[in-house]
């Protein structure tokens, strides 16, 4: 399980008071936010390039993936 430090993390009610300034800070300072919804992890708010750069990575390995199930189904 990952960790997260307390400034990462925000209840859904305050994001949604602060959600203009949260995003903002999101983009600028390139970190995630973590909502948290009844006490429960519920969601991750990403800079637009830390999304983009783990979309590639899974779409590398699951290319990765198919491949070496290719080779030992045959």
């Amino acid at each position: 399980m990952m960790s997260y430090t307390k400034d990462e993390i925000m209840t859904a009610t305050d994001m949604v008071r602060n959600f203009s300034t949260v995003l903002h800070s999101v983009s600028k300072e390139k970190k995630r936010v973590v909502i948290v919804k009844n006490n429960r992890f519920e969601a991750v708010l990403l800079p637009i390039e830390a999304y983009e750069k783990m979309s590639e990575a899974v779409t590398i390995l699951e290319k990765i993936y198919d491949s070496s199930k290719k080779k030992s189904d045959g």
